[in-house]
């Protein structure tokens, strides 16, 4: 589970990141970044009712996503924040395949270190 520290928690910082972000999307997984001051990472987790309508699958999704962002964050530059949109399709997809689809994101955006 990812500290309090590393997550956005007010609405204006999330629509910020939205509007002035970077993006990188496919067909399972949609990520955006903002350059910020902050001297950690912070990130934003969704998992709409479009992917499943059963909580159960929604919050097993968001676990899986929070422990790939997790298990990677010293692998990313520091001072960005990231808003990681679950796609439908990603329902299909293990915890592996879903670590290689952010990390490909990250890649594709320069985040990586």
């Amino acid at each position: 589970m990812l500290n309090k520290k590393n997550k956005i928690q007010k609405k204006k910082e999330v629509d910020e990141l939205f509007k002035k972000g970077r993006s990188s999307f496919d067909k399972f997984l949609g990520v955006k970044v903002l350059k910020t001051q902050n001297k950690i990472n912070r990130f934003v987790i969704v998992v709409s009712t479009k992917v499943s309508k059963k909580a159960v699958e929604r919050n097993r999704l968001k676990r899986q996503i929070n422990e790939v962002v997790r298990l990677n964050l010293k692998r990313l530059e520091v001072g960005y924040d990231f808003f990681i949109l679950a796609l439908p399709p990603i329902s299909q997809k293990n915890y592996h395949e879903i670590e290689s689809l952010f990390l490909a994101h990250c890649k594709k955006l320069k985040t990586l270190s």
